[in-house]
């Protein structure tokens, strides 16, 4: 039997897998269910993001993974473990190849994590790739020509920003402000302004449906329940996009401030690349109405939403293992 190759987008939020051949086989939430009484891990996946926030005390609902790199090692390896038995690509007397994607700019030693990770779950040869550039080749963006190519990849815990040429990062910023710190001010805000505490699935409801960072870009409303922080009872009040605009202003506009300090550090020739082609948004957070809008307005550039932004990595990892020796060393 021959060594399937897969390659991973581990993510905060989600895990997306594609096999060699089979394309995209499993797209799951980062999380995973344990007893913290035994410590066993119970489920992983969708049926754990179900659990999170609705469990008793001794089942916790966990996300191993914090601003796109590791925060618990062997939760993360179980996960990891637990999606490979799934896709069924471990044979008995074989292990994959696995391609697996980081964040620009992480640390050695958050490097290393990832790839032990990997190896202990069954990969028999792990290597590691950052996230922008794999987006950049799922979104279709022909990197490996002497021209400048730029990628915005927002995901749960951190957002990518680079600029590329000839298969290489040539400058970068990764900075832990994403679709995770959005739900945090969506929640904050909403504490603050009606003493209501909602869950963060809620928040992200909120983001989903009727947020926008776009002045006058949406004018939606939505019923959201939650515990009132006086009274200690449920209660449930309408907020409208307009307040859900003004709650995501200052997230925003740090991902605003290190795109252009992405841009200001660009070799000129590139940048004139940049302003024929465009920036290519990719990951969930390119879907927050009015982003391309407000990017483009406030760097002077064509902003473009990638096909399936979402699947972008995981698809740029595919691309990458058809050309296993062009791209890994």
């Amino acid at each position: 039997m021959l060594t399937r190759d897969i390659g991973i987008d581990l993510g905060t939020a989600n895990v997306l897998i594609h096999v060699k051949g089979k394309g995209i086989v499993l797209n799951e939430p980062s999380v995973v269910a344990i007893d913290s009484k035994s410590n066993k891990v119970l489920t992983v996946g969708h049926e754990a993001r179900r659990m999170v926030g609705r469990t008793p005390g001794n089942i916790e609902a966990i996300r191993p993974l914090k601003d796109g790199v590791i925060a618990d090692f062997d939760i993360t390896e179980a996960m990891l473990r637990y999606f490979l038995q799934k896709i069924g690509v471990k044979g008995l007397f074989t292990s994959p190849r696995i391609l697996i994607c980081c964040p620009a700019n992480i640390t050695s030693v958050e490097r290393k994590a990832i790839i032990e990770a990997a190896e202990k779950s069954g990969g028999k040869k792990v290597a590691l790739q950052e996230e922008p550039k794999v987006a950049a080749v799922g979104a279709g963006m022909d990197i490996s020509q002497p021209s400048g190519n730029m990628v915005v990849d927002i995901g749960g815990g951190t957002t990518d920003i680079a600029v590329l040429s000839m298969n290489d990062i040539v400058t970068a910023s990764s900075i832990k402000m994403a679709g995770d710190k959005f739900d945090y001010a969506i929640g904050n805000y909403i504490k603050n302004q009606y003493k209501l505490v909602i869950g963060d699935r809620t928040a992200e409801d909120v983001k989903m449906n009727i947020a926008t960072v776009y002045p006058q870009g949406r004018q939606e409303q939505m019923d959201i329940r939650g515990r009132d922080m006086v009274s200690g009872l449920p209660r449930t009040i309408t907020i409208h996009s307009e307040e859900i605009y003004t709650a995501l202003a200052e997230p925003v506009s740090n991902i605003v401030m290190a795109s252009k300090s992405v841009l200001e550090r660009t070799p000129p020739e590139l940048s004139a690349d940049i302003i024929d082609r465009g920036i290519i948004l990719t990951g969930g957070g390119a879907l927050l109405h009015g982003l391309d809008k407000l990017l483009s307005d406030e760097l002077k550039v064509p902003v473009l939403i990638a096909e399936d932004p979402m699947a972008c990595v995981a698809n740029g990892t595919g691309m990458m293992l058809e050309n296993w020796d062009n791209y890994i060393n």
